[in-house]
């Protein structure tokens, strides 16, 4: 080839090249930008199964008060994912919770949340689904709940009593890092979702207890709210980014449960700068909660503990000393001060037990700990029904040994009996539409009896005239 002709061609081949790069850097940067949402909206956590689950591929069964949500596959598998969903369809499903069939989703599913995401973010995700995951080509198991939860045309009627479809708007009266937070916080990491307590149909009750505390299964997600004594008041900005990132702040809390999971997944992966802005957020919520002056908070409650020395030879001794002495105090040594360096938190100064209620004393002890951050993994054995069978707890034993770990080192008058241990390990409290699930049925047939009753009495009167 003439030395002029190839000049020409290597030309036209570097214009080529330019061009794809040109076409595809964008598409790139968006697909990037999606995968970064996607982290920080937690997708991965519910979407893929314990143990060895396809990123994305669903199976994770969640356990609502309703029954277990099966999360679906949203990978982009045409057959068994999101594969054939326009933007428009994924849009409805994110913000809306409906499906591309027009089915409805139940908010097991952050839609509630996700409705603020901007469209602009909505794309983004959409992009990276589309094409930074991979196809993965599995059915999930369906989600069978109960009567009358089972009819999901019902989710309609809800969504339009509780879904606020609106995007998040800026406030222009607050700082450009605090309105960051904000869009972190509310939309994207879905904080409500869990730290805000229900109505009696499940919806939260967003205006008056926002961010204030809320049951999770058998779990209890604090009051985050910036009130001194029940929020997050008397933490420094530098301690919740710790908190956030690593789930430990020493003498003050450790995150296990629903918390765990979401730093493991999510969390722990943001930048510094958006754990900043959220904190920011935490610090300037409205207070929620009965202040009492000079009363000491969560965190500042109790202290160590001769006990479990004073106790060892007595003839008559404590029942739960005896379940602390052999399967705690190796860990959280025998004056409840820890390890120190994290592993083994002390149990005095301690959000646990040190709060006006025991829900997390008890689901840790029943379910333990597990969260992995910078690629050490942080671990408490679980005494519930998954431990083996020696280390098993009955409701009682774990009732005498919290009560002797609240009363010995977390300084609090909050008492535990075996009731409470077994709800906590049935998954919690049931709301009051749970309760009332069983009855549902029955009044529909009398109901529907007592109007067959009704048409026949007026036809009979009128046929009597």
């Amino acid at each position: 080839m003439p030395l002029n002709q190839t000049a020409a061609a290597l030309l036209l081949a570097l214009a080529g090249a330019s061009a794809i790069a040109a076409d595809t850097a964008p598409a790139t940067t968006l697909v990037e930008r999606g995968r970064q949402l996607a982290i920080a909206a937690d997708c991965v956590a519910c979407h893929t199964a314990p143990k060895g689950g396809a990123p994305f591929a669903g199976g994770y069964a969640i356990d609502s008060p309703l029954g277990a949500i099966y999360a679906t596959n949203i990978t982009p598998s045409k057959t068994h994912g999101i594969g054939n969903y326009t933007l428009a369809q994924f849009s409805a499903a994110l913000r809306q919770g409906v499906r591309a069939d027009g089915a409805h989703l139940y908010p097991a599913m952050p839609y509630t949340a996700y409705t603020q995401i901007s469209d602009e973010d909505t794309q983004a995700l959409y992009s990276y689904f589309m094409e930074g995951v991979k196809p993965v080509d599995t059915a999930t198991p369906a989600t069978q709940l109960p009567f009358p939860f089972s009819v999901r045309a019902s989710m309609a009627a809800w969504n339009a009593l509780f879904l606020k479809d609106q995007r998040f708007t800026p406030d222009a009266a607050k700082t450009t890092e605090v309105n960051r937070g904000a869009y972190l916080a509310e939309a994207l990491a879905h904080c409500s979702t869990c730290h805000t307590p229900r109505n009696a149909l499940m919806a939260e009750r967003i205006g008056d207890r926002h961010l204030a505390g809320g049951a999770v299964g058998p779990w209890y997600a604090p009051n985050i709210t910036s009130d001194p004594q029940h929020g997050i008041g008397g933490w420094t900005e530098a301690e919740l980014v710790q908190y956030l990132r690593t789930g430990h702040i020493d003498h003050k809390a450790q995150a296990a449960g629903p918390m765990a999971e979401a730093i493991e997944h999510s969390l722990q992966h943001l930048p510094a700068s958006d754990l900043k802005a959220i904190a920011a957020y935490l610090k300037q919520t409205p207070p929620v909660g009965a202040e009492q002056a000079g009363a000491p908070t969560r965190f500042d409650r109790g202290q160590a503990s001769r006990s479990e020395f004073d106790q060892r030879g007595q003839a008559t001794v404590d029942a739960g000393w005896r379940i602390f002495s052999g399967s705690c105090a190796a860990c959280h040594q025998a004056n409840g001060q820890g390890t120190g360096n994290g592993a083994y938190p002390a149990l005095f100064h301690n959000s646990v037990t040190g709060a006006d209620r025991a829900d997390n004393l008890i689901a840790t002890v029943l379910h333990g700990v597990s969260r992995t951050v910078d690629g050490r993994p942080q671990f408490m054995p679980a005494f519930g029904d998954t431990a083996s069978f020696t280390d098993r707890l009955s409701d009682q034993e774990i009732a005498d040994l919290s009560n002797y770990v609240l009363a010995q080192y977390g300084g609090s008058a909050v008492r535990v009996d075996a009731t409470q241990v077994r709800v906590a390990r049935a998954g919690g409290a049931k709301p009051l539409i749970v309760q009332a699930q069983p009855f549902v049925l029955p009044g529909l047939v009398v109901l529907a009896a007592l109007v067959l009753l009704a048409v026949v009495l007026v036809l009979r009167r009128r046929a009597s005239r």
